[in-house]
């Protein structure tokens, strides 16, 4: 089971959903977010920040490590920000924030042809997702790389 909490940004510009794996870490991990409105105000800290094309998250390590060692029998220098983040214990929800507002009419638009048109459907869908995650690679979000 999975929990998705949300968080606002330290300016209050943005609100994000976070996914957090198996419920193997608390909401309380996020110390505190920030959007590319916001992310100028701050110097990333590698040894408690991971960034992602502008928005920056700061995660309280020492609550990130006791879960990790408690819950996962991991050492507690093998769980890093980037870990945290790459690993989906807390991270978006989507595969970068605002993805389903984004992308809600272009899908729309595709899901419309599945029952009158499934060939093209699938076709359609197919190729939209591979070109999506394609240019979120390029674009440089961290989830769209590893994906």
């Amino acid at each position: 089971m999975c929990q998705e909490v949300n968080r606002d940004c330290s300016c209050g510009k943005e609100k994000v959903s976070f996914h957090l794996r198996d419920n193997i870490m608390s909401q309380e991990v996020i110390d505190r977010l920030f959007c590319p409105a916001c992310s100028g105000t701050v110097a990333l800290e590698k040894e408690s920040m991971v960034a992602d094309n502008g928005w920056v998250i700061e995660y309280d390590m020492d609550l990130a490590r006791m879960y990790a060692i408690a819950k996962l029998g991991m050492e507690p220098d093998q769980v890093q920000p980037g870990f945290v983040f790459d690993e989906g214990y807390v991270t978006w929800r989507e595969m970068y924030p605002g993805e389903s507002r984004d992308i809600a009419d272009e899908r729309a638009r595709i899901i419309s042809m599945k029952e009158t048109r499934p060939q093209e459907y699938l076709t359609a869908i197919t190729a939209w997702a591979v070109e999506r995650i394609s240019r979120l690679k390029a674009e440089g979000w961290r989830k769209a790389k590893l994906a």
